[in-house]
C-alpha cells in the first residue's frame, strides 16, 4: 500500500489498521537495524515537533479538558518529554553497544555477549490525562530502540489527538511513526494487531481487556496502570510541609494523574492539623478555584459525576467531606471540582476501593508505623508510594516492608521525572517498565550470542561414549 494513497488514520477501520501495520512491518524488514545516526534523527524530529508547536499543543489539551493550565502542560508534559528525548540522545550509543557476558569455564576460549536488536513494529495506546507525555515517552523508547511505531490516541482528547496526528505525519513523512485516532472500537482493533510489543497506559480494568486482545497474537505487553497510591506522613517530618507537598501533587492536573497521592495516612493525633494545613496550602496555591486558569478542570461530565458519586457514597456511609475551596464559590458550569478531603473513610466505601483520579483525598489516621504499613499491604500493590520521614530506620522499614511500582521520599510524583529510573507498576498496577535504558530494552530483543572458538574441547564429548567421556563427565559434575 502506498502511504500517500492510503485512507487517513483518523478514519481507521480494522482493515485500514491492518494495512497500516503491514506497511510498517514491510518498512522495518527493509531496514531492520537502523543506524545510530538514523535513530538520532528520528528523536530530533520528535523534539522539533514539540518545540515548534508548544503553544498549539497546550491550547489543544486545554480545549479537550475544558481548561488545562498552560503552565501545567509545559511543566508536566512538554518539559519531561523533551528531557526524555535529551536523555535518550545522550545515552543511545551506549545502549546500542553489544554487551559482553561471562562465559562458563568449560566453554572457554569461546565468548558470550548480548546484542540489542529492534523488535519491529511497536504499538502505543495513550490515555487522556497526559496525552502528549504519555505518547512521546513510549515513542522515545521505541524509536531509540530502532522500531517503527503506531500510536493510538485517546478519544477523550480529540483536539490533541487530531493535532498530534498531523504533526507526527509532518515530522515522519516516511511513516517511521504514525498516529491513529478513533473510538473504543478502533482501540480494540488496534490492540488486536500483531505488534512486536504493545504498551498501554490506562486503567487496570481496561488493561485486562488489552492483555486479552494481545494474547491472541502472543504480543508482549507493557501495562502502565494505576491503583491507590498511598502517602504516609511519619512523625519525624514537619506536618505543614508534608501537607503542602501532598496537596500540590494532588492538585496538579486536578488529581488526574496515575501516580497522584490517592489517600494519606497521618498519625492519629495529627488529623485535624493536617486538614488545616491542607486547606492553607490550597488557598495559597489557588486563591480562587472556580474561574482560576491555573486550576485544571476535570476532563468531562462523566468523570465529574463519577467523582461526585464517590464523595456522596462516602458521606452516606458516614464519612465527613471537607471542601478546601474559598467560601462562596460555585462550580456549576466551570468543569472544575473543589479539592475535597474525606475523613472517617472505611474500606467498605467505593472511594477506598477504586482509584480516585481527581481532586478527592481520603485522610486516614494511624497509630504505629507498623499499622500504616499493614494498611498499605492490605490493598493491591500501588503504582507509587510516598513517605514523608527523616528517620532513616523508619524510611528503611517502609521501603523494605511494602511493594510498589516506585517511591518518592519527602515529596510526590518526582521519581517519574528521573530519566535514569525505570517506571512501571507491579501486580495490578502494571506489568513491565520503561523510561531511559529500561525503555530501550523493553522495545528491544536482547539477543544472547555465544561465539565458539576455533580451538575447543567439544569434540571430546561426542559419541561414541566411552571411558574418556566418563572421566570427563565426572570432572564436570564433581
Amino acid at each position: 500500500m502506498n502511504l500517500n494513497d492510503r485512507p487517513g488514520p483518523s478514519d481507521a477501520s480494522a482493515g485500514v489498521l491492518a494495512a497500516l501495520f503491514e506497511s510498517r512491518r514491510q518498512a522495518f524488514r527493509e531496514d531492520p537495524n537502523p543506524a545510530f545516526e538514523t535513530r538520532i534523527a528520528r528523536l530530533e524530529a520528535l523534539a522539533r515537533l514539540i518545540r515548534g508547536n508548544e503553544d498549539a499543543i497546550a491550547a489543544a489539551i486545554s480545549r479537550d479538558f475544558g481548561n488545562r493550565s498552560a503552565h501545567e502542560t509545559r511543566l508536566l508534559e512538554v518539559f519531561p518529554a523533551l528531557e526524555a528525548i535529551a536523555h535518550a540522545r545522550k545515552h543511545l550509543r551506549g545502549w546500542m553497544r553489544s554487551r559482553r557476558r561471562s562465559t562458563g569455564l568449560w566453554f572457554l576460549p569461546g565468548g558470550s555477549r548480548i546484542l540489542p536488536q529492534p523488535l519491529g513494529v511497536a504499538g502505543i495506546v495513550v490515555p487522556w490525562n497526559y496525552p502528549l507525555l504519555l505518547a512521546v515517552g513510549p515513542m522515545v523508547a521505541a524509536l531509540a530502540a530502532g522500531n517503527r511505531v503506531m500510536v493510538k490516541m485517546s478519544e477523550t482528547t480529540p483536539a490533541t489527538g487530531a493535532l498530534f496526528e498531523r504533526l507526527v505525519a509532518e515530522a515522519y513523512p516516511a511513516g517511521e511513526a504514525i498516529v491513529v485516532n478513533g473510538d473504543a472500537e478502533v482501540a480494540q482493533a488496534f490492540c488486536r494487531l500483531p505488534f512486536d510489543h504493545l504498551l498501554f497506559t490506562g486503567s487496570t480494568q481496561v488493561g485486562r481487556h488489552v492483555m486479552r486482545a494481545a494474547a491472541d497474537n502472543l504480543t508482549p505487553v507493557t501495562l502502565e496502570l494505576g491503583g491507590k497510591s498511598p502517602a504516609i506522613v511519619g512523625r519525624g517530618f514537619p506536618l505543614a510541609e508534608a501537607a503542602g507537598r501532598i496537596l500540590f501533587g494532588k492538585c496538579l492536573n486536578a488529581g488526574q494523574t496515575c501516580i497522584a497521592p490517592d489517600y494519606v495516612l497521618v498519625p492519629q493525633e495529627s488529623l485535624d492539623d493536617f486538614v488545616r494545613h491542607a486547606g492553607e496550602t490550597v488557598r495559597s496555591l489557588y486563591p480562587t478555584l472556580a474561574a482560576n486558569p491555573d486550576f485544571t478542570a476535570v476532563v468531562d461530565e462523566r468523570h465529574r459525576a463519577r467523582l461526585r458519586g464517590l464523595v456522596d457514597d462516602a458521606v452516606r456511609a458516614g464519612a465527613r467531606a471537607v471542601p478546601l475551596n474559598a467560601a462562596g464559590e460555585r462550580f456549576e458550569g466551570t468543569g472544575r471540582l473543589a479539592p475535597t478531603i474525606l475523613l472517617g473513610v472505611t474500606d467498605a466505601m467505593a472511594v477506598m476501593r477504586e482509584e480516585i483520579f481527581g481532586p478527592v483525598l481520603p485522610v486516614v489516621g494511624y497509630g504505629t508505623l507498623e499499622e500504616a504499613i499493614a494498611f498499605v499491604n492490605a490493598k493491591p500493590r500501588p503504582l507509587a508510594l510516598y513517605l514523608f520521614e527523616h528517620d532513616r530506620h523508619a524510611i528503611d522499614r517502609v521501603l523494605e516492608g511494602t511493594v510498589s511500582g516506585g517511591v518518592t521520599i519527602n515529596d510526590t510524583l518526582l521519581h517519574v521525572a528521573q530519566d535514569d529510573l525505570p517506571f512501571g507498576g507491579v501486580g495490578p498496577s502494571g506489568i513491565g517498565r520503561y523510561h531511559g535504558r529500561e525503555g530501550f530494552e523493553t522495545f528491544s530483543h536482547l539477543k544472547p550470542v555465544f561465539h565458539q572458538s576455533r580451538l575447543n574441547g567439544l569434540p571430546l564429548f561426542r559419541p561414541p561414549y566411552g571411558k574418556r567421556f566418563e572421566a570427563l563427565i565426572k570432572l564436570l559434575v564433581r
